[in-house]
């Protein structure tokens, strides 16, 4: 009792200072529960994991459900330290506690909206629909999934935005298997006597094209050797890319020019026509 009536008495100078550390070991314990998680996160798992993959890969439900235990556990530890800051200050933490629960009601009538979005966050973790770093369009915004909160879903665009989206806009989700798109590109050769020089030099361009558009080319070319298209002088040979969503046209404008340039230069009558691109989300059944 005689302690209690002593820290009652406490000088203003140290209540100010006591709140002062409050806020700070509040500040820092948060950060240093968000640094840990993204190193968890981020960190490469031991060398028998299969393609070093990170955790997020690795456990990609596991990761959302931590992200929003991290959020609940922040939200709990700003809400103490107001608490014991206002503890400091002379103000019943019985009506804070009141006065939270009141102010809490109110709100959550008037938010509907939260509502909705910690609902369809929580449905989005717990199935299939999404997962941290998948490829995914949603409410025409293409990008990796960086986040699956309660409130918002965190995308990475192509030009390293984050785009926020309430969980309640979500919709309708396009979801890219293979991590992007894949580009087909079959040009047909001509039966010439230079046919192997002719098809390094494709493969030359195929590799130029992946130096200089890495962001967008997500992966090295693969080249297939020559191959027969039917009976007769023709042979083709299969380029295929993996790209960013919605970049088809640098394959089918850019490549395809280099090519056609490439293959003029070699066989004047060659035309447009001879150089053919499909698309597909991954490469199954084909």
């Amino acid at each position: 009792m005689k302690l209690f009536d002593s820290y009652q008495t406490l000088h203003p100078g140290i209540r100010i200072l006591l709140i002062a550390i409050i806020a700070v070991v509040a500040h820092f314990l948060v950060r240093w529960i968000r640094l840990s998680m993204q190193y968890l996160f981020t960190r490469k798992l031991p060398a028998e994991t299969p393609s070093q993959e990170n955790f997020m890969r690795r456990f990609p439900k596991l990761a959302s459900v931590i992200t929003i235990l991290v959020s609940a556990l922040t939200f709990a530890i700003y809400f103490i330290a107001v608490g014991l800051v206002l503890r400091e200050c002379k103000i019943s933490l019985t009506a804070y506690l009141a006065s939270a629960t009141v102010i809490g009601l109110a709100i959550g009538f008037g938010l509907q909206g939260f509502v909705q979005d910690v609902v369809i966050g929580l449905t989005l973790i717990f199935t299939d629909a999404l997962n941290m770093e998948d490829m995914v369009e949603i409410s025409g915004q293409v990008g990796r999934v960086e986040r699956i909160g309660l409130r918002f879903t965190t995308l990475i665009n192509l030009y390293g935005q984050k785009i926020y989206i309430p969980n309640r806009n979500i919709a309708m989700i396009g979801r890219f298997r293979d991590g992007g798109i894949r580009a087909y590109v079959d040009v047909q050769i001509p039966d010439l006597p230079d046919v192997q020089t002719i098809s390094r030099e494709i493969i030359n361009v195929a590799k130029g094209m992946q130096k200089q558009y890495s962001v967008i080319l997500l992966k090295s070319p693969t080249i297939s050797d020559l191959q027969n298209a039917s009976p007769g002088s023709w042979r083709f040979i299969r380029i295929q890319f993996r790209l960013w969503p919605g970049q088809q046209a640098l394959i089918e404008t850019s490549f395809k020019q280099r090519v056609i340039v490439l293959m003029r230069s070699f066989y004047p009558e060659f035309a447009d026509w001879m150089v053919t691109t499909t698309f597909r989300t991954t490469e199954k059944n084909l």
